[in-house]
């Protein structure tokens, strides 16, 4: 489907700029390609010629355009949406998924990728494209464990990366927010602050990153001990929140994982405690097809952290409920034993489907698109600063996959935290990931040069307009689902975890 683009751009547009009669398009970088043989001699276009590329792509779509606009009227049932992204998925988990989805306006907006994906195609969009997130609201930023044993701040979920525009990531982030915040009854004015702070973080981080060189951006990581985003000063309630995350997130790695959802065998060796629905036994077949599995994404992993992984061996396999919008896929857990029985490593391995943007984007290119789980882990690897070095894909059973360590020195930024100031700090943070992430595989430049620098208040208010109109959106959709689980359109199962 043709994304939105105004056919008339109206007389007080900002004008294009001289960029030597080449068209921007032909300027702008693309995101990326699959590079067999890199051309090493040809230079690229200066980063100045790519900013005015990216500036007078405002005439074409001005900055005020992002703001809201009538809800089309070929716009389809939110709930039939959801209803079509659920194929596929396992029938006993489903009655979980969409009591997950309504046990809030934030929950239903983190399980309704597909009901934003179909809105997004329908937004302007400067024509500048990138790897994107395809899911990057509030809660799908987090810490993480690093290889050398350092904790960083940034995306980590990836089922839905592609390339697209990079205002739909933005879009995702902002309506988040808001939504968010409205869950926590934070003021209207407060809400509008903090989407205004998420775009602000983005456009200021983007402004920064035009210049410098792909090395400097590649290696751009925000360590969660040492926060430092040029705009904005972390608060002491901020840092307080960041203090007691990390300090969580040191307690979970392999060894606390297996205290608490790990029991011995009757033998003496170790197996997952079985606590239906979230974690369950599978039968034997299920559990060799799964090793089997591990055994083929092994092949996916560099060789010497291959030579690492051939160490251990396979004890247990389960399978576990994990997310909103995931639930009702498969995903298993595999716990693997090496020196002793107390050298124990988890493994995720979880099904992946296809991205909810995928009707309205070109994709990845080959051979990313051919394997979901590839698509996933390439995705991670190209917008993470620092990554899982244990991250590879499989196909089990027909179905593709991909692996990651599971919950090794992972955390969150509790939602509840999210008011005052910090929501504020928070909302920057992540406008600033966000712009880094996308600086690495997109045209900085070209972004900047759109966007505007930080006295561009606009292309803010308009996002911060959206946004709250988005909010309403996402409410009235939120009741449609409540009003087709009491008519018995869908059914809703209790949740454990809730």
């Amino acid at each position: 489907m043709d994304r939105y683009t105004p056919d008339h751009p109206p007389e007080s547009a900002v004008p294009d700029e001289d960029v030597d009669g080449a068209p921007p398009e032909d300027i702008v970088l693309e995101p990326l390609a699959d590079f067999p043989h890199i051309d090493l001699r040809t230079p690229g276009e200066p980063w100045e010629k790519r900013r005015a590329a990216g500036k007078s792509l405002r005439a074409k779509v001005p900055h005020l355009s992002h703001g809201p606009a009538p809800v089309p009227e070929d716009r389809p049932d939110p709930v039939r949406l959801i209803e079509e992204a659920q194929a596929g998925r396992q029938e006993r988990l489903i009655p979980l998924r969409v009591a997950r989805m309504a046990s809030s306006p934030f929950a239903f907006l983190r399980g309704a990728a597909t009901v934003m994906a179909w809105d997004l195609a329908r937004t302007p969009v400067s024509g500048i494209d990138v790897v994107m997130n395809g899911d990057a609201h509030i809660s799908n930023f987090g810490l993480f464990g690093t290889p050398q044993r350092d904790i960083v701040l940034d995306l980590n979920d990836f089922d839905e990366v592609t390339i697209g525009p990079w205002e739909w990531d933005l879009k995702r982030l902002c309506a988040s927010i808001e939504v968010a915040a409205r869950d926590l009854d934070v003021p209207d004015l407060d809400r509008r602050e903090a989407v205004l702070a998420a775009a602000s973080g983005y456009q200021h981080t983007m402004t920064e990153l035009a210049p410098q060189g792909p090395l400097d951006v590649w290696h751009r990581a925000a360590r969660a001990e040492e926060l430092d985003f040029s705009g904005i000063a972390i608060d002491d309630e901020s840092r307080a929140v960041v203090h007691r995350a990390v300090e969580k997130a040191r307690k979970r790695h392999n060894k606390s994982l297996l205290a608490r959802i790990g029991e011995r065998r009757v033998d003496g060796g170790w197996r997952f405690r079985n606590e239906p629905p979230i974690l369950t036994w599978v039968d034997d077949d299920t559990r060799e097809a799964v090793t089997a599995g591990l055994e083929r994404y092994a092949e996916t992993l560099p060789r010497e952290r291959r030579f690492m992984l051939s160490r251990y061996h396979v004890v247990d396999v389960a399978h576990r409920v994990v997310g909103v919008g995931s639930v009702g896929t498969r995903a298993y857990v595999a716990l693997l034993c090496g020196n002793s029985d107390q050298d124990v490593l988890f493994l995720q391995v979880k099904e992946a489907v296809r991205p909810a943007h995928a009707p309205y984007v070109a994709g990845m290119p080959e051979p990313y698109a051919s394997h979901e789980g590839e698509r996933v882990i390439y995705g991670q690897r190209l917008l993470q600063a620092v990554g899982d070095p244990l991250l590879g894909w499989t196909t089990i059973e027909s179905r593709p996959f991909y692996v990651r360590q599971m919950k090794n020195m992972k955390g969150e930024i509790p939602l509840s935290c999210m008011r005052g100031q910090p929501l504020v700090y928070f909302s920057w943070a992540y406008g600033a990931l966000l712009a880094r992430a996308h600086a690495r595989t997109g045209d900085a430049a070209a972004i900047a040069g759109y966007c505007g620098r930080d006295r561009h208040a606009d292309f803010r208010e308009a996002l911060a307009d959206w946004a709250r109109s988005y909010g309403d959106r996402n409410a009235e959709d939120h009741r449609s689902l409540l009003d087709a689980i009491r008519a018995g359109r869908l059914e809703a199962a209790a949740d454990p975890e809730l």
